[in-house]
């Protein structure tokens, strides 16, 4: 009898507040359920959001107070879902940490929001979210099972290029994949955080795990995410699902594009008024000082940090820049979002240009993944398992029960 489930991908976008977002994720689910589908996944990223195009002040060597303006904006956007910075694991998902005195549950009821969507819908809820803990933010996946709540939560262990200024590393151990059983068919899913699907290893440690499911969402937008989805898909032998937002310039953050007055003025912030400007920052060397004209690569008059000695000077690439501003009809993010087959196959998509909840729907029959282990099994018969060898501190390998 075929194994037979309805999944999708909705290619969503964040909007202005996480109340919002989490709205429109409601909202989305619901559709999904009305469409009779099993299991959804967003972007990466979608709660809290993803941070495009800001630098956050930052070069080597030099932060700015807008920086750490953008930070804080930023830092108060995300979801707080009661982890520790650790990250506690199975005690978080059962409920074991305690709560503050007169309290009701441990975060800001965004994992409560969620646990309610999924139960009150039936659809088993998978989203890519910001997540912070202690002083830190953290990229992660939560699974949310419409009667079990939140199953199973994962942080991106190794965030790409400019966004290790703002996101810390998760705990591999967090690649542990999750089992459930919709309408009598057993999944065994996990997640791979968009370039997280670049690294190797990572992938085969959850290829031993034998998914059925692999969840990829993404801030990747380019021609080359498909091909790589497709790889996954035909060395899995598993179902690939892979979010993406899709996002103009006109919908980012005012934090980001540089309405940062309104901002601030908001949050009662008087002191770092983009109006005043430093002339310029002083370097001490010996007994002498230098007078270095402050760099704007923010749009921001905020000066540099005293404590750097490096501050850099402004180029004239950055001074043409500001001259030329883009239009906000400009795609930061065109989307891109697929399903993927376990031969490698493109199901549905890629999606693109299409905002506001695109939604692509597979009926998937997960036997295909096992008719596909005829001929490859990268973690079994394939791999030559008395030759090569991987270990991941703190994540056994071996299928899950």
């Amino acid at each position: 009898m075929p194994k037979i489930l309805k999944l999708a991908v909705s290619q969503s976008r964040t909007l202005p507040s996480l109340s919002e977002t989490l709205e429109s994720l409601a909202q989305t689910t619901r559709q999904a359920a009305q469409q009779d589908i099993d299991l959804i996944l967003f972007p990466e990223a979608y709660l809290g959001g993803y941070p495009r195009t800001c630098n956050f002040g930052a070069a080597v060597g030099a932060r700015t107070d807008h920086g750490r303006e953008q930070f804080l904006q930023y830092f108060h956007a995300c979801v707080d879902l009661g982890d520790t910075p650790v990250g506690a694991g199975d005690d978080w998902v059962e409920r074991k940490l305690p709560t503050a005195k007169g309290q009701e549950y441990r975060g800001d009821g965004t994992r409560e929001v969620l646990e309610r969507v999924a139960r009150d819908t039936g659809v088993f809820i998978v989203t890519g979210l910001v997540e912070r803990s202690g002083g830190s933010l953290y990229c992660a996946v939560v699974y949310v099972d419409p009667r079990l709540g939140c199953i199973g939560k994962r942080r991106k262990v190794m965030p790409t290029g400019s966004e290790r200024l703002v996101w810390a590393q998760g705990s591999p151990s967090t690649l542990k994949a999750i089992t459930t059983t919709i309408k009598g068919v057993r999944l065994c899913l996990a997640a791979a955080i968009c370039w997280e699907n670049y690294m190797p290893l990572l992938r085969y440690s959850l290829y031993s795990q034998n998914v059925n499911l692999y969840l990829a969402p993404t801030a990747d937008a380019r021609d080359t995410w498909v091909p790589l989805m497709q790889t996954v898909g035909a060395e899995s032998r598993a179902f690939v699902l892979s979010a993406n937002q899709c996002q103009k310039r006109s919908h980012l953050p005012t934090w980001i594009t540089g309405d940062t007055e309104t901002t601030m003025a908001s949050n009662g912030d008087t002191s770092r008024s983009p109006t005043r400007r430093r002339r310029s920052t002083i370097i001490r060397e010996g007994n002498h000082e230098f007078a270095l004209p402050n760099m704007d690569f923010s749009r921001s008059s905020s000066a540099i940090d005293e404590t750097t000695e490096d501050a850099p000077l402004e180029s004239k690439t950055q001074t043409a820049t500001k001259q030329a501003a883009p239009s906000g009809d400009e795609y930061v993010s065109r989307g891109g979002s697929c399903i993927i087959g376990p031969m490698g196959q493109v199901l549905a998509g890629p999606l693109w240009e299409v905002e506001d909840g695109g939604l692509l729907v597979v009926s998937a029959d997960f036997e295909d993944c096992e008719r596909g282990r005829l001929d490859l099994d990268v973690a079994g018969s394939y791999s030559r398992n008395d030759a090569f060898h991987l270990t991941v501190d703190g994540l056994d390998l071996n299928p899950p029960p």
